[in-house]
């Protein structure tokens, strides 16, 4: 058994995925099983150059604040700010003290030295505003978008005032409060003025959907690009607020879907301007459906991966990055009937594997789940191998 998945095992490198794959991806989605680990991050950024230098993607995306995003992404085309401030203010979830990530960030500024802007590498954040205890106000999102369109729209079409929105949005800490997480009642969501406010975000986004050919031709295709996030950013927030503040028993189902709802819808804007490598999670980039427990609750819901799938067809694809120890987070040796303990019978440290002809070479075997003695790792599910384009093994991840 061990020879004949390896008979499907390739180098990891952008040539290698390219051969797995019918064509070009606009889309080629890199997951991963843990956070935080650098190792794997060192494994994208490698992949990341080597997709720019020979297959020409332009952009990288990845699970942290879009909005915070677009201070990376102003350093890496601009030369805006400073490497240290872009650490600190442009990444979310603590992802800005990864020796890997601002390895990646200085190597973006540096290719784009002297190149012109249509052959510049962008960078986008592609997840809400989200952090794990709750969510953040849509002030910052509504206002943006509220002041892109009073620059260059008729003050006669809006459907509010700046003094409005400010009035209605109150104070930040309203929003914020990590109560709401796990009481509803703590929530302002849907209160009367965050029912005002989704009607005046939504009449903003209209506004700004009408007035497409006159404001793309007075600031910028990049410009409206960026007050589109706006909008999308500010009824989202706006959206999941509403749900923390519900008191059905469907609230953290539609919590946890409305945020992989968001990356889609991210994502699918960052691809309509050339190919892009996304990195996240195994669990937002899968085609199946994503489960966990939260509260003792079963949650099920679609992943971003499995809604842009469903719009991009084969323009989309999937590398679940799966591991065989990461001995520090005290996960160690994978059983030998799971699929990482059969991956990890074959000597390289890292490769990639043709997920499809292993899940044919696996058909009559039928490995059993891992189990992970950390919640922070998630093993593969054998389940979803027909799923899956590629995995990207890596036999042991050390602590950074």
């Amino acid at each position: 058994m061990a020879t004949d998945i390896k008979d499907t095992a390739h180098a990891v490198e952008a040539a290698a995925v390219m051969r797995l794959l019918p064509a070009r991806p606009r889309l080629l989605a890199l997951g991963e099983p843990t956070h935080g680990e650098d190792t794997l991050l060192d494994l994208r950024n490698e992949l990341f150059r080597q997709l720019v230098e020979q297959e020409g993607y332009r952009t990288i995306a990845i699970e942290s604040d879009c909005m915070m995003g677009l201070v990376v992404d102003d350093y890496v085309t601009s030369g805006r700010g400073t490497l240290d401030e872009v650490m600190k203010h442009g990444f979310s979830h603590g992802w800005g003290a990864s020796a890997a990530n601002r390895e990646l960030v200085r190597w973006m500024r540096t290719y784009n030295d002297d190149r012109l802007p249509s052959e510049a590498l962008r960078f986008a954040g592609v997840d809400g505003p989200l952090e794990i205890t709750g969510a953040a106000s849509p002030r910052q999102a509504l206002t943006a978008l509220h002041g892109y369109l009073a620059a260059g729209v008729d003050a006669g079409l809006f459907p509010c005032t700046a003094e409005t929105l400010d009035r209605l949005l109150g104070t930040d800490d309203r929003w914020s409060n990590p109560a709401a997480m796990m009481d509803p009642s703590q929530s302002v969501g849907q209160s009367a003025e965050a029912r005002e406010l989704r009607l005046l975000a939504d009449d903003l986004v209209a506004l700004l959907d009408a007035q497409t050919p006159h404001l793309i031709t007075a600031t910028s295709r990049d410009a409206w690009d960026r007050a589109r996030l706006y909008g999308r950013t500010a009824t989202g927030l706006l959206r999941y607020h509403f749900w923390m503040a519900d008191t059905s028993p469907g609230r953290m189902t539609r919590l946890v879907g409305l945020r992989d709802q968001m990356m889609a819808d991210n994502l699918l804007a960052v691809v309509a301007r050339g190919p892009v490598l996304v990195h996240a999670h195994n669990a937002h980039l899968q085609r199946d459906k994503s489960t966990m427990r939260m509260g003792g609750l079963p949650l099920e819901w679609w992943s971003a991966g499995a809604i842009v799938s469903a719009h991009l067809g084969e323009e989309y694809a999937f590398l679940a990055t799966a591991l065989g120890t990461m001995r520090h987070q005290g996960v160690d040796t994978p059983p030998p009937d799971t699929v990482e303990g059969l991956l990890y019978a074959i000597p390289e440290g890292r490769y990639l594997v043709d997920a499809p002809r292993l899940a044919t070479a696996l058909s009559d075997t039928r490995p059993a789940p891992r189990v992970s003695p950390w919640y922070g790792y998630s093993p593969l599910d054998p389940a979803h191998l027909a799923g899956i384009d590629g995995i990207v093994f890596v036999k042991d991840v050390s602590e950074n």
